[in-house]
């Protein structure tokens, strides 16, 4: 990520990816929202406490194929997409690496996000979906909500993302086997 001294924001690099991510998308059959996704976002909700889920895969914006968010109207609803700039999932997709953040406020790198204010985020957890054998970062898995998290819960958390991320990343290429071969 690089620093933008203007906006005062993070944004993400160049995408390397980007061409071979999406040839692969398409070759796959994935990039529109799904009943699957929704179901197995909302599981991944239910199962980390959140109110929020997303299975999110990473075109020229990012893309929630899979959306779980709160429907009582006391938090906000969410859109299926999203700018490649805001939020925490850029990151992960950057690095290849899960990231968990049980109190975004307490990075201040990742605090002055706009998704902090739009939506009242305090906590992020998001593990990258990496297509095997290419290597290709197609996007996240992740959970947000509006409270934050003791430091403690870190590892369950990130033990969890990884967990139902390597199930769902199995079911994909379960799914789209015929595709490649």
């Amino acid at each position: 990520m690089t620093y933008d001294p203007e906006s005062g924001l993070h944004l993400p690099s160049p995408d390397d990816q980007r061409e071979q991510r999406l040839q692969l998308l398409a070759d796959l059959g994935l990039g529109a929202p799904s009943n699957r996704f929704d179901a197995f976002a909302t599981e991944l909700a239910r199962a980390a406490g959140e109110p929020y889920a997303m299975v999110n895969l990473f075109t020229d914006e990012q893309v929630f194929v899979g959306l779980h968010c709160p429907e009582d109207g006391d938090l906000p609803a969410v859109g299926r997409t999203m700018p490649r700039d805001q939020g925490w999932c850029p990151e992960v997709v950057e690095r290849g690496t899960a990231l968990v953040l049980p109190d975004v406020y307490a990075h201040p790198r990742f605090a002055g996000n706009p998704v902090v204010d739009a939506i009242g985020i305090r906590t992020y957890a998001g593990a990258p979906l990496i297509h095997q054998p290419t290597g290709t970062v197609l996007g996240t898995v992740c959970v947000v909500g509006p409270t934050e998290r003791p430091r403690t819960s870190a590892q369950a958390r990130l033990a969890l993302l990884r967990e139902r991320r390597d199930t769902l990343m199995e079911l994909i290429g379960q799914h789209t086997s015929h595709v490649l071969q």
